[in-house]
């Protein structure tokens, strides 16, 4: 007979209260799930609630970057420029916290240390950095894929004796750089959006790049109302085709033919007219821009003369071009005026490709041609991207193994979801699923959605414990990696790739193919969960 396992203090426990694992405590509810939010933020938000560094905003355009799943808010919310600022989306998850009230089952300042599988409990044992423990069934990490904020190992760091700060971990009350020297460290993503607000306040600004990035202008502006009511008027239709037609969950204005296959002449203007546009639309001005070494070499070469018309230096232009991976193999940089902050008589750019850092001594930087000072240092270094968040937690699974262990030569889950060897263990948007590269709001809902008829149908047969089996792991890893393979994008040393943490794994990690990857999902489900041990 089979032994009735023990209550836990809760079905579910939530790791996260930003985007995903507010709607994840949506979904519990509507399931009558006795479920709870942890996090050791002081609210919710995620990401937007840590990264309020000058410049933060969203690069997925306003109408698409938001939750599709409550109507009437869809077209109650009134968004106000066409790429929201940090503060704007961290208003509407606070109106969503409050409009659903999910604070009542959220406890802030609560960072999860430790999870462990209890078999005599048939859950996971939950111990958090104070001490204090909880129980689950079900443990659902919501933890995010930006969300580990990674520090360069850099000798001396920690000796510095001025202002330190990382756009990922960004004061709250704000960081005033008037009449500052200031170093900033790093030129992707946060970094080219960061650089030109702080260079405007800044006495004397000092970028350090190690690769530079390719960035395509923002064009951002205010929402028309008549573009707000066409998206509202039709947005059901609109997002069932972002979810289910595209590679990316976002609607661009897509392509239909080779970059190859026009003249010279008609490639150009097209690129110009999408340049133009702005935002990512630029990415997708021929078809096979990701797929064709050739095609991708027109696209990299009209960004990088424009990169030459912006910035007036010849020798600066050139450090910003970047000439060692394929344009879009990185994730691609939406900017607001970044080249030109480089003709500013109170910024200047060093090339640690060409003088590296050598320490950093309380004074300032030493590169290997000289001590720079400031007064502060902004890190832009990025995360230990998709896989940092789960590992900073000590997962131990039936027999002690923790997942630093199962993923010591690269991330290892079913769908990005689940992994052999930790039974009733979920991750929102994981390693092996459409996560960055894609809105990540779509993958997010559809995560959640899945996870949900998933707990829904043990539920009904009576069903206590779920599980990936590792050969159905061991295959999905290998279709992600030959996705992968088709196209370019393993050719960057990415944060895709873990390339920016020292000693990780050099594995791509994401799953290419948002619409593709809903279809195999939905067929997994349809049979039986196939690849799943269902007890």
């Amino acid at each position: 007979m089979k032994e009735t396992p023990q209550v836990t203090d809760w079905d579910v426990v939530i790791v996260g209260a930003g985007l995903a694992g507010l709607y994840a405590l949506h979904r519990c509810r509507q399931l009558g799930l006795r479920a709870h939010v942890y996090d050791k933020a002081g609210d919710v938000g995620g990401t937007w609630y840590w990264n309020r560094y000058p410049g933060a905003r969203c690069d997925v355009e306003s109408m698409q970057y938001s939750y599709s799943w409550d109507q009437d808010l869809q077209i109650e919310w009134d968004w106000t420029e066409r790429f929201a600022t940090q503060p704007e989306i961290l208003k509407y998850l606070n109106h969503v916290a409050d409009r659903h009230d999910f604070r009542r089952d959220i406890t802030f300042g609560a960072a999860v240390s430790a999870a462990t599988f209890d078999e005599a409990q048939g859950g996971w044992a939950v111990t958090f950095e104070n001490g204090e423990r909880t129980s689950a069934r079900y443990l659902v990490l919501a933890t995010g894929c930006l969300s580990d904020a990674r520090l360069p190992d850099i000798p001396g760091r920690d000796s510095f004796a001025g202002e330190v700060y990382h756009t990922g971990r960004w004061p709250h009350e704000g960081v005033d750089f008037s009449g500052k020297r200031v170093a900033v460290i790093g030129t992707g993503s946060s970094g080219v959006q960061a650089i030109p607000e702080i260079a405007k306040q800044a006495a004397h600004l000092t970028v350090f790049q190690r690769t530079a990035n390719f960035a395509i202008p923002a064009r951002n502006a205010a929402l028309a109302p008549d573009y707000i009511n066409a998206w509202k008027t039709d947005y059901p239709a609109l997002r069932k085709q972002a979810r289910e037609e595209t590679g990316s969950g976002t609607l661009y204005d897509f392509p239909t033919q080779s970059a190859l296959d026009v003249t010279a002449e008609e490639r150009e203007a097209t690129y110009r007219a999408r340049w133009k546009k702005g935002g990512a639309n630029f990415m997708h001005s021929f078809n096979d821009l990701v797929l064709n070494e050739d095609a991708n070499q027109t696209a990299a070469d009209f960004v990088r003369a424009r990169i030459r018309d912006k910035v007036a230096d010849p020798a600066t232009a050139d450090l910003l071009c970047p000439n060692d991976h394929p344009i879009f193999t990185k994730r691609i940089c939406i900017d607001d005026h970044y080249f030109e902050t480089y003709n500013r008589p109170n910024v200047n750019l060093v090339s640690l490709r060409q003088t590296p850092i050598e320490q950093i001594e309380p004074a300032g930087i030493r590169t290997s041609d000289q001590l720079r000072a400031f007064d502060a240092i902004v890190y832009a270094t990025g995360f230990d991207a998709l896989t940092g968040a789960v590992k900073a937690i000590d997962i131990r699974g039936p027999g002690g193994r923790t997942i630093p262990e199962k993923w010591a030569e690269g991330p290892r889950a079913y769908l990005g979801l689940a992994c052999a060897g930790f039974p009733n263990l979920f991750m929102i948007t994981g390693p092996g699923s459409p996560s960055v590269l894609s809105n990540v709001v779509v993958s997010i809902e559809q995560h959640v959605e899945w996870i949900a008829n998933l707990l829904a149908y043990m539920r009904d047969r009576g069903l206590t414990r779920v599980e990936a089996d590792k050969a159905a792991e061991d295959d999905w890893i290998v279709h992600v990696g030959e996705v992968a393979a088709t196209t370019l994008l393993p050719r960057a040393a990415s944060w895709y790739m873990g390339a920016n943490i020292p000693g990780k794994p050099r594995v791509f990690m994401p799953y290419i193919g948002v619409g593709e990857y809903r279809r195999i999902c939905n067929e997994i489900a349809a049979d039986g969960y196939r690849g799943f041990s269902l007890k």
